[in-house]
């Protein structure tokens, strides 16, 4: 038993120390760990989750490429436009417009250029921006267990399918999405009269009184509408939509699907064949630059997932399949009075490792192997995103430094910073919604 506890404590310090580095650093640093495991305590190392890998690098190539031939410009467009329509909404509209754009990519990273337009429409309307850029960087992560080619959507699936739970991508986002959706607007609620209005702010006003200060925070302007929108961007969007479309069509309908010896392709294939299918179609009849899409945030960001869910998912798989007998024995007993506690555990693993894929691929496993059913299971998946809890994630920072006013905060003493209200609120409510809606429906 000192032995397992000594080896829990050397994943936990990887995932800790690798959480203080950030980006590739969480991937790697979890590597010592998995040495430390292998080759200086002899465990026997677990399996690598390349499925998933290798969807996330379809995904992520055909995001960029969409990127690359100006495709998400046009995105942020539209969204723009919907909110500089509806200004005095906009605390319940930003957040439906970054989470709608995480659904559509697979990534939350794609919200960078939407954020200051948000806080510049918000500041225009007299409304104190952190009411809507905080639940609106909740919001890009939230929808990541609402897309149909996240990897976490992807992972849960796959592990699900192969512990008996048949479950498709099309029947997780029927719970996720809607009780997403409602966690989002709850937060939004709650969002609304958050803090002082500007007007009665004294340390908002206090830097009114400074000119400089009053130029930076009024004299910018941010904005997409003034750029224009080239007719191979639209196109490459309508064929990015078209593959999403085929994915969901066949996960919907299987019958579809080639097969061999009476088993159909599987869909982590499946969306693996159309991802990059669809990347190669931007290339040849979009003018979208493989140069440019590598040097684009969405690869880029897609990258440093594959790494950080390689090393983690691999070390967390190697420590929990060589400890599995005890690990049952001691859990037993809590899981089958409360099954519903494993959103607890899910929550806390997702503070440390920054990634919701990440979760899914190395604590699902252990799940079902503890005997937790899959309806329990596809009801609490709404509660893998925790890393807003210590505000280190870049979404989160970004919108902070976007936030001209000086609203939206990292707090004095780490957690009592802007995004804790509506992401508690948010993941709460969207993990009740989905355990209600997936007990009704399964």
């Amino acid at each position: 038993m000192v032995i397992m506890i000594i080896q829990l404590l050397i994943v936990l310090g990887a995932l800790w120390v690798g959480s203080r580095y950030g980006s590739l650093a969480l991937g790697a640093i979890s590597g010592i760990g998995l040495a430390l495991l292998v080759f200086g305590f002899g465990l026997k190392p677990g399996t690598p989750p390349t499925d998933v890998i290798y969807i996330i690098i379809a995904a992520v190539t055909c995001a960029g490429i969409m990127q690359a031939s100006g495709g998400m410009d046009w995105l942020i467009q539209m969204a723009e436009k919907l909110l500089r329509k509806h200004p005095d909404r906009i605390t319940f509209l930003a957040p439906l417009s970054t989470f709608f754009l995480t659904v559509l990519v697979g990534t939350g990273h794609v919200v960078y250029t939407l954020m200051p337009i948000i806080c510049d429409i918000a500041l225009k309307k007299g409304i104190r921006p952190e009411r809507p850029c905080g639940v609106a960087s909740i919001a890009s992560q939230v929808g990541i267990t609402c897309s149909p080619i996240a990897a976490a959507v992807v992972a849960f699936v796959s592990i699900s399918n192969a512990n008996g739970f048949d479950v498709t991508i099309p029947q997780v986002l029927m719970v996720s999405i809607p009780a997403c959706i409602c966690g989002l607007m709850a937060a939004a609620t709650a969002s609304y009269h958050r803090g002082l209005d500007l007007d009665k702010d004294p340390v908002f006003q206090a830097r009114l009184n400074i000119p400089e200060q009053r130029e930076y925070i009024y004299g910018n302007n941010a904005t997409t509408l003034d750029k224009v929108i080239p007719v191979e961007a639209k196109r490459a969007v309508y064929i990015f939509l078209a593959a999403l479309c085929v994915i969901v069509l066949f996960a919907a309908v299987p019958s579809l699907l080639p097969a061999w010896d009476g088993k159909p392709l599987k869909m982590n294939l499946v969306i693996q064949i159309v991802m990059i299918s669809a990347a190669a179609l931007m290339i040849i009849f979009c003018k979208a630059s493989p140069k440019k899409a590598v040097a684009g945030p969405v690869w880029q960001s897609g990258m440093v997932a594959v790494v950080a869910i390689y090393g983690i998912a691999w070390m967390a798989d190697t420590y929990f399949s060589n400890y599995m007998p005890e690990i049952q024995a001691m859990l037993e007993d809590v899981v089958k009075s409360y099954p519903w506690a494993i959103a607890i555990v899910f929550f806390l693993v997702s503070v440390l490792i920054n990634s919701q894929g990440a979760v899914v691929v190395a604590m699902l496993p252990l799940a079902y192997s503890l005997g937790i059913s899959g309806p329990v299971l596809l009801g609490v998946l709404p509660s893998v995103y925790g890393y807003f809890f210590i505000p280190n994630y870049p979404s989160d920072i970004a919108t902070v430094n976007f936030d001209r006013s000086g609203t939206t905060v990292i707090g004095k003493y780490l957690l009592n910073h802007s995004f804790m209200m509506p992401g508690l609120i948010c993941v709460g409510t969207s993990t009740i919604v989905a355990y209600l809606l997936s007990m009704l429906f399964y």
